[in-house]
């Protein structure tokens, strides 16, 4: 597909915009555009496509994209002079992608609800680069390999930070039913589960 794109096929480029914008939009939400979210993704777009020169061949499109991205939202949100509240975040990623179907249960959407809220807010107390390395793993499904080459980091700076988010993680939020902590290996995180996004 980058081939095509770099021969000059702008079909080929629109077939990416269009598999890529709504893990563009979740992840711009996640990393604070806000309401600034769709303008930040159209002008990620347009420079990756400025850029595909520079694109490695053979690589993962996708986390170089959100990389691009995260840039991105970190000039927008700086040009503005706003930092995004965890309530802002949680808004923003409620619009970029509904998470409770309508027909579920309200008092298990409501629990839902509160416990995405919770982890929004657990999210801002984590550094920088701990709150980067979950977003990119669980928010927006990406593994190991994807996470460092998105972050520019090794393998082994994502474990590590991931494992010390976590850890810090299971502090921050109360088990919801009051039962024991989870284990360091425990990835639902006392009953939030950040996990392939579903928080």
């Amino acid at each position: 597909m980058i081939a095509r794109v770099r021969a000059g096929d702008t079909q080929a480029y629109a077939e990416l915009v269009r598999a890529y914008t709504g893990i563009a939009l979740r992840a711009a939400a996640a990393f604070g555009a806000g309401a600034d979210a769709e303008d930040v993704v159209q002008s990620a777009f347009f420079k990756a496509y400025r850029a595909l020169g520079h694109f490695k061949p053979g690589a993962s499109f996708r986390p170089w994209l959100l990389r691009i991205v995260m840039n991105e939202t970190r000039n927008t949100v700086r040009s503005a002079h706003r930092q995004r509240s965890a309530a802002g975040r949680e808004a923003a990623l409620a619009e970029a992608e509904p998470l409770i179907p309508e027909s579920a249960d309200p008092a298990v959407a409501a629990l839902r609800e509160e416990r995405r809220a919770l982890l929004l807010t657990a999210l801002d107390r984590l550094s920088t680069e701990q709150r980067l390395a979950v977003t990119y793993r669980y928010l927006l499904e990406m593994d190991e390999a994807e996470t460092a080459q998105a972050l520019g980091w090794p393998r082994g700076t994502v474990k590590s930070r991931l494992n010390r988010a976590l850890k810090k993680l299971s502090k921050l939020l109360p088990p919801p039913d009051g039962s024991q902590p989870p284990d360091e290996e425990d990835e639902s995180v006392r009953g939030v589960n950040v996990r392939g996004g579903r928080v």
